[in-house]
């Protein structure tokens, strides 16, 4: 008899008693010795953490022939040394806290996004790229993100150009480094991936605006055009001389899926390069949380939890895995709701319990505007009486805050 069963959280049933997750315990509401589920609204909870959990088969109420029915297989994990095969994989710690990161950051930053909106004029007007200028220009951005990421994520989240596409083109590029700081890929990846993040889309400058901006569902004949960015991408690498392998990759194969339900060449599994996979999450994160013409911008932690369900589909498990850890399960920029029914943003995640980041509220318990916001660090409340926990992720823009006007206390 079957005493364990790994079960998809969307397959959840009453009665089904949950002893593992797909997580720690301790990043999560529930009991660690394991419960069974007696209401819907703890199924819901469920799905909101994780993708599975293991079922065990003689708590639950279900018989064994219905519990071998939602039975996940799955493939054998892969560790991050056997996805990068070829690189010299190592730790980072933070050397910098948030408050001395900030400026730093924010100089590299408003730096970085004038060069790169100059490598897209050029471009535009039928020039090439100058790799060696944009290159220097990723130096002060891995700098930051490599003595610590908090600085950079909490102002991409903030900071919105008026044109989307270099603000997409620097989002992704911190996003990606930041993902290859988790995995511990050497500073010269580092840099491949800023410069393949930052020129994943210049291919859509060849493709008509109006295209790119419709709010309308796309003919099958636009769609065809609109995809032909990637060739145009590689078209103009090639016409600039660049040669960085990692970088054609990734403008070549971001929008390949690992079960082969991409394009343009409907690669699958390890046929993508790691590099190009990195590529694919950063670039739908992206796009989740951007507001376009044809969809609202999802919360960053809504998703999260789009980008967890797209595991060993769209996605490579461990990538997402190592994406989660690298900017939080409530990633800096994100609205939410505590327990004690006051409203903030996520400033930085906690390495260490990713549910207790550091907060700054903006509206207290009730829903009324602070006058002077502060910061709070949720990891330090575990050991009070009741403990502040997030509640609930809201929506960008819930209760009319204003991102963009947010300024922390003390910077």
């Amino acid at each position: 008899m079957l005493t364990t069963i790994k079960v998809l959280t969307k397959d959840l049933e009453q009665g089904m008693y949950v002893s593992a997750l797909d997580r720690s315990w301790l990043e999560t509401p529930f009991p660690i010795q394991g419960f069974r589920i007696e209401t819907p609204q703890q199924i819901e909870q469920l799905r909101n953490f994780c993708s599975y959990v293991l079922v065990d088969a003689r708590k639950s109420r279900q018989s064994e022939g219905s519990l071998q029915g939602k039975m996940r297989q799955s493939r054998r994990r892969q560790p991050v040394s056997g996805i990068f095969k070829d690189r010299d994989l190592a730790p980072y710690r933070d050397d910098s806290n948030f408050e001395e990161e900030h400026p730093r950051a924010v100089a590299a930053l408003d730096t970085l996004i004038e060069d790169l909106w100059q490598v897209f004029e050029q471009v535009n007007e039928g020039g090439k790229i100058r790799a060696a200028q944009l290159k220097r220009s990723v130096e002060p951005l891995i700098g930051s993100v490599s003595r610590n990421p908090d600085a950079c994520l909490w102002i991409t989240r903030l900071k919105h150009h008026d044109e989307y596409s270099y603000h997409k083109a620097l989002s992704t590029a911190i996003w990606a480094v930041t993902l290859g700081r988790e995995l511990g890929l050497p500073r010269r990846d580092l840099r491949s991936l800023a410069m393949g993040a930052m020129l994943m889309d210049v291919g859509k400058l060849r493709i008509d605006p109006t295209m790119l901006k419709a709010s309308r569902k796309l003919r099958p004949e636009e769609v065809r055009q609109v995809r032909q960015h990637v060739h145009h991408g590689q078209d103009i690498l090639r016409e600039s001389g660049i040669l960085n392998q990692d970088v054609v990759d990734m403008v070549a194969h971001h929008h390949e899926r690992y079960d082969g339900s991409g394009y343009p060449a409907g690669l699958r599994g390890d046929e993508i390069p790691p590099v190009a996979r990195v590529a694919g999450i950063v670039d739908t994160y992206g796009a989740l949380t951007s507001e376009r013409a044809y969809a609202r911008a999802m919360s960053p932690s809504a998703a999260i939890k789009t980008l967890y369900e797209m595991r060993d589909v769209k996605f490579q498990a461990e990538l997402v895995e190592s994406f989660i850890k690298a900017i939080g399960v409530y990633p800096a920029g994100t609205l939410v709701e505590l327990s004690s029914g006051e409203i903030g943003v996520v400033v930085a995640e906690s390495r260490v319990r990713r549910l207790k980041p550091k907060v700054m509220l903006l509206l207290d318990n009730g829903k009324r505007q602070l006058g002077a916001p502060r910061v709070i660090d949720l990891q330090e409340t575990a050991d009070n009486d009741e403990p502040l926990l997030i509640r609930r992720s809201l929506e960008p823009g819930a209760y009319s805050i204003d991102l963009s006007a947010i300024r922390l206390p003390g910077l």
